[in-house]
């Protein structure tokens, strides 16, 4: 559901409906640049920030602007932000902080077209967003972990997946830290105090769920480029050896594959981060956060295929991002699906067959409890169900589908038209959807309803007999699932002949409830398959009938 932004006037008497909406948009103004100023103290857990936004005005006569910043109340246990101060342009301005949400309230109404630099000085504790916490040695960090709406409990933003801007990241710390953010290093800098300042800038434009910010004494290790844009490994200093080793690889390679079969990668350098703000990994762009165990020595498969995933969000959810939480799936179903189609570039086709079957497994559990559930949802007034393991499992099947559905080159080519397309930029599954009907000439609209708008599952319950007389094989197939739903989808058979190791492949359509099918053989097979090459997401049954 996309709601639209209610304006909130002088009297602030709206700000409590805006609660029936996490995600209020802003459409009358364009965030095109934020500059965060943080000072860092290893004595309390306090941040005292200072916050620049370079606004533009798209409409004329705006009062207000409306920001996401956590506040401070009688409920948030002392932490949150307080605001001390607002400027526009130089000129002190009025505003209103309360329940979450910080009003500003314009001494001018504003212009069509008209550029203004907002800054913002504030304090306070996080209560989440930004982890100020010792980890796995004991050692004092400072990590930030935003998504999906959690950058408003330290940065006052649009904090909102559709408004992409470019920002820089100003942190003053003590010089003992190394601090990690987006895009690249602009100033190292020591200070009087035993003080250090570290600049970052990031000049492509990014959602801020993206922003990133590591603070912790670090091992650094610049490992290698990619056209000429770094990339690197921060581990805790005591994973020097590990880490280092841990994430040599296949950062380099996955670039590479994701720059040949998708596009250009978008931005200045690529670092994977120690951090235990997350568990497993997060995406965040220039700068992909690894949990605390992430380093093993090892370079086990788990990680391998974690940085795999992460790697591939550079393209799918960072460079190309979802307008609106709903269509999350073209963030984590197209991660998962590239991850798996990295793997079989690299390490085979029976690694990603394994991948699939595994895929597979997980959605159909998950769907034993919420067989309604769809991946297009409408559930943006609660942010913990933004995301399922069907958005990851269930959103990669569905691109696995329509690739063998479309063919591999067109599919490859409208997903490169899709990219280009929509590259540091939002889009939709409707947009993703049009790349598709155009440069595959099909009406997807079927493939796309049944799968994504609607939840349910194929379930099938299928027999075949071999009739000598009239040299045919004849099959039946039922879908049998108890979920209300009626699925219409390609199938095939894999015909399993003596003396062959490959079966020979027959494709045939369901479209109701019972289908019967007959395919011509000579000789009884020795074995019917559904599905020998993996490309249908179902569950079946299947035997031989003897009558």
């Amino acid at each position: 559901m996309k709601k639209s932004f209610l304006l909130l006037s002088c009297s602030y008497l709206l700000v409590g409906q805006l609660n029936a909406d996490n995600y209020p948009k802003n459409p009358d103004i364009d965030i095109l640049h934020y500059r965060f100023e943080l000072i860092l103290s290893d004595d309390e857990d306090i941040i005292r920030g200072s916050a620049t936004l370079y606004i533009l005005f798209k409409v004329k006569g705006l009062k207000t602007i409306r920001l996401d910043l956590i506040n401070k109340d009688d409920t948030s246990e002392g932490k949150g932000m307080e605001v001390s101060k607002v400027t526009l342009n130089g000129r002190t301005q009025k505003y209103v902080h309360r329940e979450n949400v910080l009003t500003i309230v314009l001494d001018q109404p504003s212009r069509v077209n008209q550029e203004v630099s907002l800054a913002i000085d504030y304090y306070g504790v996080p209560a989440s967003g930004l982890k100020i916490a010792p980890n796995k040695y004991g050692d004092r960090t400072f990590f930030s972990d935003n998504w999906p709406n959690r950058a408003r409990h330290w940065l006052p933003t649009v904090d909102h997946p559709y408004e992409k801007a470019t920002s820089e990241m100003i942190v003053i710390a003590p010089n003992h830290y190394q601090v990690i953010s987006n895009g690249l290093l602009v100033e190292e800098s020591n200070l009087k105090d035993g003080l250090k300042r570290t600049h970052w800038k990031q000049a492509v434009p990014i959602s801020c769920w993206l922003y990133v910010l590591g603070v912790a004494e670090f091992a650094i290790q610049y490992v290698d480029t990619f056209e000429d844009k770094s990339i690197q490994t921060w581990v805790y200093k005591q994973d020097r050896e590990a880490g280092f080793y841990d994430f040599a690889v296949p950062t380099k390679h996955t670039l590479q594959f994701f720059s040949d079969y998708v596009g250009l990668f978008a931005y200045e350098k690529l670092a994977n981060i120690q951090s235990n703000s997350v568990g497993g990994g997060m995406e965040a762009a220039t700068a992909i956060f690894y949990g605390d165990n992430s380093v093993t020595g090892k370079r086990t498969s788990r990680w391998r295929n974690v940085i795999i995933h992460e790697v591939a969000h550079q393209w799918f959810g960072n460079a190309v991002t979802e307008y609106d939480w709903d269509d999350v799936w073209l963030s984590e179903g197209f991660a998962t699906y590239f991850t798996l189609l990295f793997r079989e570039h690299a390490y085979g086709r029976e690694d990603f067959v394994s991948g699939l079957i595994s895929s597979r497994e997980r959605v159909f559990d998950y769907y034993e409890d919420h067989k309604n559930y769809r991946i297009v949802h409408d559930n943006l007034s609660d942010m913990s169900q933004v995301t399922s393991g069907q958005t990851y499992q269930k959103g990669a099947w569905i691109l696995h589908m329509l690739r063998n559905l479309i063919g591999d080159e067109i599919f490859q080519e409208a997903i490169r038209n899709y990219y280009s397309r929509y590259m540091n930029s939002n889009a939709t599954t409707d947009d993703f959807k049009h790349e598709m009907e155009v440069v595959s000439g099909l009406d997807l609209d079927m493939f796309f309803n049944q799968w994504l708008y609607q939840g349910g599952h194929i379930i099938l319950d299928g027999s075949w007999k071999y009739d000598d007389k009239k040299k045919e094989i004849i099959i039946d197939i039922q879908q049998v699932q108890n979920d209300g739903y009626l699925f219409s989808f390609p199938i095939e058979f894999g015909i399993y002949e003596e003396g062959k190791v490959a079966p020979t492949v027959e494709q045939r359509s369901v479209t109701k409830r019972k289908s019967s099918y007959s395919i011509p053989a000579d000789l009884k097979p020795n074995k019917v398959a559904i599905d020998p090459r993996t490309v249908l997401l179902a569950n079946w049954s299947f035997n031989e009938r003897t009558n």
